[in-house]
């Protein structure tokens, strides 16, 4: 079955240049899909095949990953909240915007939701609730921060898009080749040396020196208004991470006024991956049936 194509544009946000991926007709109801860490925009690839509703799927690389403009230096996570800022002033500046967010793009979705409460309509999660408390204080923090920045990080590299399919198989199992092979080459870069490597600039790598507070993003969750999907892999991070602890599951997922909470069946992480139908089923249910089926 063939790829609904898509097509990228160049704009200048923030002062960077910044990759934004469409799919479909551009006077259709719109959905932002913002892809995670160490990933970029065409990861979406099989859940936008998989809709059967017409939508304007608009999709960023973010700065540092895919053909945005990489810093080549230590990235500030905070930036990520005004580039969505002014991209949803750039593309939807007259309505509240449709958020999808996959893991780091369900962080920093949920917390602009929370922060700019006005501007979101509604935003489906991904296999994200927040991230495990840091035992780091800060004074640790900030000096493996200093250590880490001491030396250029570099990513592992492949001879071909073959190897880099077969080493996103062995990442994950429920891959299957054809996924893969797309996979190898949509979210790849090659190198002056000839050599494949993720399209990710490897600053990404280096650890925040700011410690990671739950309190503090449950206390901006508590901020949303919109209503929220929370999609959960039963084989994802979030039940890896809070699967033993019910009360911290329960507290975090408490800390979202209106939600609902649906269980990815058979899934890793990568639920756009591993189940796009799903997703999409999901995801259309939960926007609603705003126009006709295609």
């Amino acid at each position: 079955m063939p790829h609904i194509p898509s097509r990228t544009e160049i704009i200048n946000l923030r002062g960077l240049r910044y990759c934004i991926r469409h799919w479909g007709a551009p006077d259709a109801p719109k959905l932002f899909f913002l892809h995670g860490r160490m990933d970029s925009s065409a990861t979406f690839q099989f859940v936008v095949d998989a809709l059967q509703q017409s939508w304007h799927v608009i999709a960023p690389d973010w700065r540092g990953y895919g053909a945005s403009e990489w810093l080549s230096r230590p990235y500030w996570f905070h930036d990520y909240y005004a580039d969505l800022d002014h991209l949803l002033e750039h593309f939807s500046k007259d309505e509240p915007a449709r958020l999808v967010g996959h893991s780091m793009g369900a962080n920093i979705g949920s917390v602009y939701a929370g922060v700019r409460p006005e501007r979101v309509a509604q935003l489906a999660m991904l296999d994200f609730l927040g991230l495990k408390p840091d035992t780091a204080e800060a004074p640790a923090a900030i000096g493996n921060w200093l250590t880490e920045i001491r030396e250029q990080p570099k990513l592992r590299s492949y001879p071909d898009h073959d190897a880099l399919a077969r080493r996103l198989m062995a990442s994950n199992p429920r891959l299957d080749e054809t996924k893969a092979a797309f996979l190898s080459r949509a979210t790849s870069r090659m190198r002056t040396d000839g050599q494949i490597e993720l399209a990710c600039d490897p600053w990404h790598k280096i650890p925040s020196p700011l410690p990671y507070r739950a309190e503090d993003a449950k206390a901006v969750w508590r901020k949303i208004e919109a209503p929220v999907l929370m999609l959960v892999a039963d084989h994802g991070y979030v039940r890896q991470r809070f699967g033993h602890d019910p009360d911290e599951y329960r507290s975090r997922i408490e800390s979202f006024a209106d939600v609902r909470v649906v269980t990815v069946a058979d899934s890793g992480h990568n639920v756009q991956h591993d189940q796009p139908q799903q997703i999409a089923a999901a995801l259309e249910e939960f926007f609603g049936r705003v126009n006709e089926v295609r």
